[in-house]
């Protein structure tokens, strides 16, 4: 179906000539699932984006050959390239939202894609339309048909994205992180969306992500990319316990998953001990929070109660739309609940409202994380000045005792600082999230709340980041309450969770004890889409 040789991509940048893609080989038998593994920047985008020929402004092609049912991609003309692109490959691209026109109806841009290739008439477009978003699983397609982007969530928006791709029904399908930041039940409903797709109509899948675990359940065969090449391939199996390259080895031992701790994971080592839990340091009481909606009220939260201790940690657990980041939100005072009582060492919290929170001598023993590291630091402030910024505001140091606090919490959270005259766009993921991290303890706090803080991390990364919170939370005796869709990941981090559905508490315990003995069937549907290889 596809095969690629030699493949070779240059970007021009302006420090001189950068190879993405060095020596790329590959081939993709009819109805198979290809899977590329690799952390960002290691080319398996650009090498999708090569087969379609869609690199960005800079790069080329300056070697090899693309060869698609026997038809010489890398030759091809405009015009034909036209003619394959959603008839015969299609792609389903990373951010759902990026790729939909947000000022034009959902239904209408599925007609484009059939009209375009010639696939339907004025007449029965909107029959057609329907019918793609049927085939995706979406509820009330005729009704949906109207539905805007922002009026959808991430998982709908993602089915869209898909149901575009296969309205033409193609012979292949590339999906480039189709799942990235989707929940565990969503992401599993989805990548079975595209598993089953493919087995009824004979479709080949080329799969992209940084989830080892998630291409080891869908995939035939992976490659594993790193720094433009490919270090090592074979069937999933036999990558993930007979690994002979060291990059692959690291790759395996960052994936997340059910039973492991967090101490195996790439720094090694003994593992962190958990501080000695004491008194409570919070305490949440039958929270609600009530939203006015279109069509009436909507209840966000019904009824939250927990405690957290000094030195614990609570795991959030939940799918999209479950009220894990309103609860979030609300204990860090950036919103007021409904009805409920909130106490942080034994005082109300409640009695400053959250408008008023930013001058309540509290603020800073109670900071947050955020889930987007890139989102929340602006981007004219250097790393140095978004660590400053809290310090400015909230505590009475001179600006040379602010700027050695910087120098410091760099160093805790292993940034090197050289990196902390640098912009947010001049930064890594990881890196980003260690400045996220530094800002938050610039003030010494008493309770982090991390909300999704690895989400969008590859694994060695998350695992990194992971390592280092467990690592703070021993040395400075922090409390957190840690947000997150990943259960392997709160399993590794987190000793007390609490799982939650459409806004109440369906479980809540020890993390050993709920993980290894649900008692929820929607946690234990949880911890079944926990993607695991196959045998």
């Amino acid at each position: 179906m596809l095969q690629i040789r030699d493949l070779r991509v240059q970007f021009e940048t302006r420090n001189g000539p950068v190879d993405a893609v060095r020596g790329i080989n590959l081939d993709l038998a009819r109805g198979e699932t290809l899977g590329i593994v690799g952390e960002s920047g290691s080319g398996k985008s650009v090498t999708a984006f090569s087969v379609l020929r869609i690199l960005d402004e800079g790069g080329k092609i300056i070697a090899g050959d693309l060869t698609y049912g026997g038809i010489n991609l890398t030759a091809a003309d405009e015009n034909a390239l036209n003619d394959i692109r959603g008839r015969e490959i299609s792609m389903v691209f990373q951010n759902p939202r990026a790729a939909l026109n947000p000022i034009r109806k959902i239904g209408q841009q599925i007609e484009d894609v059939l009209r375009q290739h010639s696939l339907a008439t004025r007449q029965d477009a909107r029959r057609k339309a329907i019918t793609a978003l049927e085939e995706v699983q979406i509820k009330d397609a005729a009704a949906r048909y109207h539905a805007y982007p922002f009026e959808l969530s991430g998982g709908m928006c993602q089915r869209i994205v898909i149901a575009l791709a296969l309205a033409c029904q193609p012979q292949l399908l590339i999906a480039d992180e189709p799942t990235t930041g989707l929940d565990v039940t969503t992401q599993k409903t989805v990548m079975d969306l595209i598993q089953n797709l493919a087995k009824d109509r004979g479709m080949s899948v080329l799969l992209i992500t940084h989830d080892l675990g998630l291409a080891g359940q869908y995939c035939n065969r992976l490659l594993v990319m790193k720094d433009g090449e490919v270090v090592e391939s074979g069937p999933p199996a036999k990558l993930t316990k007979e690994a002979t390259h060291a990059y692959t080895k690291k790759l395996v031992a960052a994936t997340p998953h059910k039973g492991k701790a967090l101490h195996n994971l790439i720094l090694g080592g003994a593992a962190v001990p958990v501080p000695d839990q004491g008194e409570v340091l919070l305490s949440v009481r039958n929270v609600t929070k009530t939203y006015a909606g279109k069509s009436g009220p909507v209840e966000a939260l019904r009824g939250i109660s927990f405690n957290v201790r000094k030195g614990g940690c609570l795991g959030l657990v939940g799918e999209s739309g479950s009220g894990k980041s309103t609860l979030s939100s609300i204990i860090a005072r950036l919103q007021d609940a409904t009805t409920g009582e909130i106490e942080f060492e034994g005082r109300n919290l409640n009695d400053t409202p959250a408008a008023r929170f930013a001058s309540d001598p509290r603020r800073s023993e109670i900071q947050m994380v955020f889930q987007d590291a890139t989102e929340s630091l602006n981007p004219r402030h250097t790393a140095a000045q978004s660590i400053m910024e809290p310090m400015r505001h909230l505590t009475k140091t001179i600006p040379r005792d602010r700027s050695a606090r910087v120098h410091e919490l760099a160093a805790q959270v292993g940034l090197p600082a050289a990196l902390l005259s640098r912009l947010p766009h001049q930064l890594s993921g990881g890196q980003k999230a260690r400045v996220g991290i530094a800002r938050a303890l610039a003030v010494n706090p008493k309770l982090l709340i991390l909300d999704e803080p690895t989400a969008a991390l590859d694994v060695s990364i998350q695992a990194l980041v992971l390592n280092l919170l467990a690592d703070l939370r021993h040395r400075l005796n922090l409390t957190y309450v840690f947000v997150s869709h990943d259960l392997a990941v709160v399993q590794m981090l987190c000793d007390t969770a609490l799982v939650m559905r459409s806004g109440e508490c369906v479980e809540y315990g020890p993390t050993d004890a709920v993980l290894s003995s649900p008692k929820s069937p929607y946690t234990q549907e949880l911890i079944a889409a926990i993607p695991q290889p196959r045998p």
